[in-house]
């Protein structure tokens, strides 16, 4: 692995303070023990600007940041304990999305390529964090009576649309920053580099 940058390490730093905030501006709103939050939009966009190693291994700071106690998750809330809950699935997506997101957008940056990676990674970040949700449930949580994979999904059907449209804004944004900052940048050749592993 290549040496840190300073650069690399702020970068890291600012996405892992955007999933904190994004964990708590609308997490009020609670859906089948989920909080609705905006920390996929972030999650996606981390890999669409860092590219798949910075932005996955800022997800990693994030969920570890978290997991030693610092409340940077859905209620302000950290500690291993968020380990237990049916929600933990979307943390450990997020490591996931971000890579998948910045490997297929390296390839060729475009606004169809960044559209398309974006919601590549709605679609892992969702299929992860309600399987695992699902398991919960399942093994260690009290499902609700009447509880399947089916219902589950449709308690999916509110934040999904949410996530949508702000996943199709990550992706042209995205972009948008891309040509911006990242081109313009000493970003721009760790950028590339990773495109090149």
């Amino acid at each position: 692995m290549k040496q840190w940058r300073a650069l690399d390490i702020t970068m890291i730093a600012l996405f892992v303070a955007f999933m904190a905030v994004g964990a708590n501006v609308t997490s009020f709103l609670v859906i089948g023990g989920v909080p609705v939050t905006l920390q996929t939009f972030f999650a996606i966009l981390a890999g669409l600007l860092l590219g798949k190693r910075l932005g996955s291994f800022a997800m990693v700071v994030y969920m570890l940041v978290g997991l030693i106690g610092i409340p940077v998750f859905a209620g302000v809330s950290g500690g291993l304990i968020i380990m237990t809950k049916p929600s933990f699935g979307f943390i450990l997506s997020f490591i996931i999305t971000a890579f998948i997101v910045g490997l297929f957008a390296e390839k060729k940056p475009s606004i169809p390529t960044f559209v398309f990676s974006a919601f590549i990674g709605l679609l892992i970040n969702y299929i992860i964090g309600t399987s695992w949700m699902y398991m919960a449930y399942k093994l260690w949580y009290l499902a609700p009576a009447g509880f399947t994979y089916q219902l589950l999904w449709s308690w999916m059907a509110f934040p999904l649309i949410k996530d949508v449209i702000l996943t199709f804004i990550a992706g042209v944004v995205g972009y948008r920053l891309y040509n911006s900052v990242i081109k313009k940048s000493s970003l721009q050749v760790h950028w590339h580099s990773n495109s090149t592993q």
